[in-house]
This record gives C-alpha cells, structure tokens and sequence, in this order.
C-alpha cells in the first residue's frame, strides 16, 4: 500500500511503468481530445502509435466515452480498422490535482491529413490515391453498419489514419453504438455519445435529435453521411467548419459526384448505402485499385491471368505515385512471392521496383523475400533468380551466401537442363568471393571439374573462363593443385574450339601464379602444341601465350644470368599489364550474353564454331557446328597424330579415359613421357632437360615380400585419394617399355605375373599369346600335357554318331580328353 501511494504522490501510477512500450512524440493532429503519439516497444523495439486520454476524475464523460471507444475498438476486427494491440487506464496526480489517462496501444499509423500533407499529390496520381482510400473506408462503414449493424457516428477526416503501406483504417469508435431499430416510438438516445461529434458533421436529423426517425432509417443514414463529408475534405483540401460547405462541389470530380450527392441526401431513407458506392462509382475504376485488388486475391487467379497482369506490371508501377508503389505494392508482391502464390515474372518487377529503394531499405524490405526464394522448387524462380543475380548480389553478406544461398544454388549443377546449369555456373562469378575457403575448396571446386567434361561445349568453355576469374580467391595450395591440370589437361584439349581459346587465356591471366618451372615444364609444351591446332584462332591466341611466358623466361633467364632486380620488376609489370586486359576480356564474356565479336576470343567463334557465352542462345548453334559436336575425336584427328603427350597425365576424376572428354594425345615418344614434376628433381635450364629427356628409364623394382599383398602406392596418389582435381595431377612417369623390352618372351612374361608394376608397364606384345599353342612344348607340371591332341578335324565326327554311348564325364575341361574317348571306342 505504502508503495503504491509513493507511485501516485509521484504522479507515475504503477500501470505506466508496467505498459511495455516506450512513449515518443506526438502528432499534430487527433481525433477528439485523444492525444496521438509514436512508440516502441520495449521488447524488440517495434513502432507502434499510442493514443491517450486524460480527466481530472473517473467519473469524466470524455473517459466514460474513452471507455466504450476502447471496449468497441478491442471487440470489433477487419482489415480496415485499426487494430488493437493493447490498452490500460492510469490513476495518479498531476501537480495537486488529480488525474486519469487512458493508454490505447495500436499498429503504427498517421493521421490522414499528415500523410497527405506529406505524399503532395496532384491530378490523377491524387485521385487515384483517393479512390483507394476511400474504396477502404467505405468497406469499412459498410461492415459496420450492414453486417454488424453498428453506427459509428462520426466519420471524417480526423477519424481516419494511415498505416505504413499506405492503407487508410477506420478509428475513433467512442461514438459508436448498435442501431437500435426495434424501439421505433422511443425518444431516448440511440447515440450516448453522440455531444463528441461536431455539429458541421451532424445530418439535420441527428442535429434535431429526432432518433425516431433516425431509427426508421438505414443503419447508414448517418454514417452514408459522414462519407459525403469526409470526401468534401479530402478534395477541397480544408477542414468542414459548418453544414453549408457541402453545397459546394467545384472540387469534386465528376465521375465522383453523382455519388456524392447521393450520400448528402436530406431523406435519409434516400442515402446510398456505402457497399453500392464501392460496386457503382466510375472513380474506384483505375489503375491503382485494379492493380492492388488483382494482388490482394492473386491466389485465386489462374496462370494465364498471373502471367498477363505480371507482364503488364512493370510499366503500371511507373505510371503510379512512387511511394504508393514501394510502400504499398512492393510489400503485397514481396509476400505473395514469400508464399508462392505469384509467378516467376513477379521477381523481375519486383527487383525494378527494389531498384527505387535505398540500400538499406533494398535490404530490410526486398532482400529477406530472395533468400527465402532461393529455396523454391519452382524451376521458373530459380532461373530468374540466377539471371538478375547481378542486381541484388552485392547486397548478400558472405554468411548469407555461404550458409543459405549457395547450398541452394548449387542443385543446379546437377541439373538437366543445360540453361539452368550456364545460369548456375555464371552466377559463380559474383557469389564465389563471398565463399569461404572450405566451401570454395570443398564444394564449388568440385562442381567446376564435373562442368569442365560436361556435355555442352558452351559450359565446358564458360567453367575455364570462371576459374581464370575466381583463381584469385583461391589459397596458394589450391591454384597450386587445380589450375595448370584444368587449364592443360582438359581445356587445352577439348575439342570445342572455343574451349580451348579459353584454356590458353586463362593460362596467360593466371600466369602470376605459376613459378618457372611450372612455366617450362608444364605450359609451354601444352601451349606449343596449339600452334599447329585446326583452329586459327586457337593458333592466334598460342603464338600470343607462347610470346607471354617465353618473355616471362628470357627475363628470369636474364635475372640469373645479370642478378639485375630492376629486370624482375619489368617482368612483373609486363605480366600485370597482360592479366589486367586479359582478365578484364575473361569478366565481360561471361556476363555478356551472345554478343558476337571479333575482339572477343571466346565469346565469338570463327567460321566453324558459334557463340558460347549463353546456353540459351547458343546450345542449338553449338550443336549445328560440325566442330562443336560433342563427339571428342572428330575434328581433332589431324592434330591427335602430331601432338607429343603431356608431362601430366589424369588418373582419376579427372581422366581421359574415364569420360572420353579429353581426347587422347597419344603414346608417341615426345620426350616428357618420363617428367614428373612434382617427384623428380627440377632441372635447372633447357640443357638439363634435354639431357634428362635421353637417358633411358630403367624398370623399377619392387621388394618381393610385399608384393602379393598391398598394391603400389605413390606419394601422388596418397595426397590426391579423395581430391577430385588430383585426377589430372602428374601420375608416376611410364617407363619406355617398348625400348627395354622389344621381344618378351613367355617365361618373361610368366615372371611379371607378380609384379606390382605391370599396371602401369607397357602391354606386351600380341605375338607373345602364340607362344602357349604348339604342341611341341611340354611341361612337366602340367599332367594333361603328354596326352594333348592337335585341334580337332574331321576325325571327331564319330562322335555324333556315338551319342549317347557309355558315361559322360561330369567336368569335361579338355579337348584332349574327348578325344581320348573318343578313339578308344574304335
């Protein structure tokens, strides 16, 4: 007790330190003697609008009024009244007097005439705007007085507020009262408090008090009325001050006032009913109330509708006010996106109408929907999400990207459709820096290598362009790992010509990650085959690679040879200047979309290939060009038999052999056969390689206690065993096993049964199975042997004729045998 009188003396009653909400600055403006002012809640810090209002004393006809205001508005729900949210009635002392407030907690709203004081509309972006409100307000009276029948009694401006999409809701309910129609002879007020409202607002029957007939009326007389004045309001832009106003209709539109004068009606049994004026006026018939009615119901709409009004929507949104369309119709399109029941097409003008929005705004109003969306079955989404990644892109944070966008962007690597995979793959461009290095190692890395040998020549051409680009964002070990055996084991050999333009580009804008060695032994060789590639513009962008990297070795040669560091920084420079161009060719064709140029090496093929930048556009056109066809050996026979083989050799994933799209480069003996460049020693120049290439390669022996139990195992391949690029690292070098071995002989080839490294050993020649047929050799472990007759001639014909005769033997395993038996029946 003690506590609460110190809480009153203190003039803060215990019922306002307990309201949960936070009260901020008033408006201007209110209806009545309420105060309206803005709040937060203190538990998330939501907006929210707190209406109150005081008397000196619990017994206040303007709180009993309060009251019943609070009791209706708590009671009576739809979506164009207010909403409740929370109430409470304070006692305590203002100074020596006492006081009594109460606390109406709502959704966040403005009053009317503030809003349109704000928005400054004009012509008919104003009527348009109008229309909708009043469309709102007029279905609410309509609820109120038709369905509940219920009288508000005071509508007007004041009595109406705005919420933060622009929607016009229905207050001020300490009026309102049930229509009491049964009571036809009884004077008594049907209207309690019916002294709030203004005399300018009252009908003349209200105004004489004649609740008899009042009660014969519709429940809509005097509510039909205050329609008629809240639209003198709107429109004529002042305040109604007396009765008399009404008359003048200058302001009012023509399509409007038949309608208004209608509600003005002096019989009140005369007044339009506020439901016909929503199904009868021309002016509700626009652009903004079609478009907003069509969204608000577009669950109940077929495909064909959804496509039409989606198509059309983008150039309805222009001719609307700019914040009617981003405050009231970019949040219904956004939830009806968010709950599936819009179209693909919606995305597109959702992101248009997004692109009017502030960064910040961009990112609490558009950017939650996408996300969700990424998760959408819808195939039709998902295109249209990957085609206009690049407009909302940059606004995803990398943890965003990485644990919810891309593990749902990379289904589609998978995908049977080539377009969604081309689509997939390039939005790698802008989400692959956003990756961490486990899922661009882990995850995307091995996508790219099952993309690299797809079926599309255009998507094989556009992976190597997007592992030139994303090389940057990789660690040093895995450029080290992936980028020399993607770019020169496949790329430079697929047979799109494309494919391999885009191998020799990428090769010369990561050729900062590469050391000399890697230069000498490993590029230059794969690159220097191309320069007799069927292709001309294969061979164009060769003999530009080969001068790239052949400068980059004179200079290095030049920096051993003088030690002059300044040599090592123009070599830098040189290499820098030729990325940067290069690179910036590489971004640009994988953004672009089909454009044919003869500057843009891979983008634009020559006369005998197509446009790969786009699946769409060019899967079809691929296919009709005799070089791009999939079929790896076709146009790549002529250079197949001239080209040496590579010092690298795929073992794995990323073989030649498993899935024929690296076409094979042949056994011949081109002198890297027995390079390894990661186990053998590094040869120091050109002279220590040629002599490394003539000395013969001796078999290597393997200990015989372990050799029929575990099989080989090298360093490369314990490193490489789950690495899917490991596949196309350098395997162990092939011993020449034609020179060393020219004619094996059977008992050579009986003592490499046991030996581990007959896997990777040279076959043996054909002739050597002809060793096992003469008759004439015989061996003493073989019993059968003494007894071996030559094939069978026409001397086992008897044994057709002896059919049947004697035991047939259980398991006969041998010729010889049969005829043993044969004979021995003569």
């Amino acid at each position: 007790m003690f506590k609460f009188l110190k809480e009153v003396v203190s003039g803060s009653g215990s019922g306002l330190k307990d309201l949960p909400y936070n009260i901020g600055e008033p408006y201007a403006t209110a209806w009545g003697s309420w105060v309206h002012c803005r709040g937060t809640s203190k538990d998330d810090g939501s907006p929210v609008s707190i209406f109150s209002l005081s008397g000196s004393s619990s017994q206040d006809r303007h709180l009993a009024a309060g009251r019943n205001g609070v009791k209706r508005l708590r009671t009576v729900r739809h979506p164009n009244i207010l909403s409740f949210l929370h109430s409470t009635e304070i006692e305590g002392f203002d100074g020596p007097s006492q006081k009594h407030t109460i606390y109406i907690v709502t959704e966040p709203v403005i009053p009317l005439s503030e809003k349109l004081k704000e928005l400054n509309l004009s012509g008919t972006q104003r009527d348009e705007y109008y229309a909708w409100g009043l469309h709102q307000i007029a279905k609410a009276v309509s609820f109120l007085n038709n369905d509940c029948k219920l009288v508000h009694g005071n509508v007007c401006v004041s009595s109406v507020v705005v919420t933060q999409t622009l929607d016009w809701k229905l207050h001020a309910f300490d009026v309102l009262s049930e229509f009491d129609a049964n009571n036809e002879a009884v004077n008594s007020p049907m209207l309690q408090y019916d002294w709030l409202v203004g005399a300018q607002y009252k009908p003349l029957e209200l105004s004489k008090s004649e609740w008899a007939t009042i009660r014969k009326s519709p429940p809509w007389s005097i509510d039909g009325w205050g329609l008629g004045c809240l639209i003198y309001e709107l429109f004529s832009g002042v305040k109604l001050t007396k009765t008399e106003e009404l008359r003048n209709t200058a302001s009012i539109p023509k399509s409007l006032l038949p309608d208004y004068q209608r509600l003005l009606s002096s019989a009140p049994s005369r007044r339009m009913n506020p439901s016909k004026l929503i199904d009868n006026s021309e002016f509700f018939q626009n652009k903004l109330v079609e478009t907003i009615q069509f969204i608000e119901i577009l669950n109940l709409k077929d495909s064909v509708e959804k496509d039409s009004f989606f198509r059309k929507l983008p150039n309805i949104a222009e001719q609307l006010p700019r914040e009617i369309v981003l405050k009231k119709l970019l949040p219904v399109l956004a939830s009806s996106l968010e709950f599936g029941s819009a179209a693909a097409p919606a995305l597109t003008v959702l992101l248009k109408m997004g692109a009017w929005l502030t960064p910040d705004q961009f990112n609490v109003k558009v950017l939650p929907t996408i996300i969700k969306l990424f998760a959408s079955n819808d195939r039709a989404i998902r295109v249209s999400l990957l085609q206009h990644i690049d407009q909302f892109g940059d606004s995803l944070s990398s943890q965003i990207v990485d644990e919810q966008v891309f593990p749902n962007v990379a289904t589609g690597f998978a995908d049977t459709s080539a377009f969604l995979r081309e689509l997939t793959l390039k939005s790698m461009l802008i989400l692959a820096p956003k990756l961490s290095q486990r899922t661009l190692s882990g995850s995307l890395l091995k996508y790219l290598s099952k993309l690299q040998v797809d079926e599309e020549p255009a998507i094989r051409t556009n992976t190597t362009i997007l592992l030139g680009n994303i090389a940057s964002y990789m660690n040093e070990g895995t450029r080290k790992r992936v980028l020399i055996n993607a770019f020169t084991v496949r790329a430079l050999r697929d047979t799109f010509p494309p494919a391999r333009s885009a191998g020799i580009l990428a090769l010369t804008v990561t050729s900062s990650y590469y050391d000399m060695t890697e230069i000498a032994t490993r590029i230059l060789p794969n690159v220097a085959v191309l320069t007799i590639d069927p292709d001309s513009d294969v061979r164009t962008k060769a003999f530009q690679a080969l001068d790239q990297f052949l400068s980059i070795a004179r200079q290095n040669h030049e920096k051993l040879t003088t030690g002059v560091e300044s040599r090592v920084g123009d070599s830098t420079a040189v290499q820098s200047n030729a990325n940067s161009s290069l690179l910036t060719w590489a971004m640009s064709s994988l953004t672009q979309k089909g454009k044919a140029s003869d500057n843009a090496p891979i983008s634009s093929v020559n006369a005998n290939s197509s446009t790969v930048s786009s699946a769409t556009s060019n899967s079809s056109l691929v296919a009709d060009t005799p070089s791009a066809a999939p079929v790896r050996t076709a146009s790549m026979s002529s250079f197949e038999q001239v080209a040496p083989p590579s010092p690298t050799r795929s073992a794995d994933g990323w073989g030649d052999a498993e899935d024929g799209s690296v076409p094979d480069m042949g056994d011949e003996d081109g002198g890297w056969d027995d390079v390894d460049p990661f186990d053998e020693p590094k040869p120091a120049s050109l002279t220590n390689i040629q002599a490394a290439q003539k000395r013969p390669v001796s078999q290597p022996k393997q200990p015989a206690v372990n050799s029929a139990r575990a099989p080989p195992t090298t360093k490369a391949t314990i490193e490489t065993e789950d690495d899917p690029w490991g596949s196309v690292s350098a395997p162990v070098p092939k011993p020449a096993a034609k020179k060393l071995n020219p004619k094996p002989t059977s008992s050579s080839s009986a003592k490499n049964e046991d030996d581990l490294w007959g896997s990777i050993a040279a076959p043996a020649p054909k002739s050597t199975a002809k060793s096992l047929k003469p008759a004439t050799i015989n061996d003493d472990s073989d019993p059968w042997a003494a007894i071996a007759a030559p094939p069978p001639t026409t001397r086992a014909k008897p044994l057709s004729l002896g059919r049947g005769r004697g035991i047939k033997p259980s398991q006969p395993k041998l010729g010889a045998q049969r005829i043993d038996r044969t004979s021995s029946g003569f």
